[in-house]
């Protein structure tokens, strides 16, 4: 089993910027992706950015902005996210591909979420 918690979030003045963390701890062989999610009430998750092997992809609406990463070593990815606009309001969730060490099968998990509210 593997545990995904994000940290990091809380209310910013637009253009303002925040860092989210999101550690990774449990059954873990190695971490093949991460990526994060934001949603707001009664719409549905949605990509905002992903690292796999050193590459990176973002959503048009935050590309330039954002920037995400992570230390393999320490299996955390991070989230930076400056200029902040009050769109960018929701709850960030990030999830992980992770190669358990006991099956060494690929699962997908997902963290618990933070609340990221961009306003004056």
């Amino acid at each position: 089993q593997v545990q995904l918690v994000e940290s990091g979030g809380g209310l910013v003045q637009p253009g303002g910027s925040l860092r989210l963390s999101c550690a990774a701890s449990g059954s873990i062989l190695s971490i093949y992706a991460m990526a994060w999610y934001r949603q707001t009430p009664g719409k549905q998750r949605d990509l905002v950015a992903s690292i796999s092997s050193g590459k990176t992809g973002y959503a048009l609406s935050v590309e330039g902005r954002f920037t995400i990463s992570r230390d393999n070593a320490k299996n955390t990815g991070y989230l930076q996210m400056n200029s902040l606009k009050p769109e960018d309001t929701a709850v960030y969730y990030c999830n992980a591909d992770v190669f358990d060490t006991r099956t060494r099968a690929l699962y997908r998990y997902w963290g618990q979420g933070t609340q990221v509210t961009v306003s004056s």
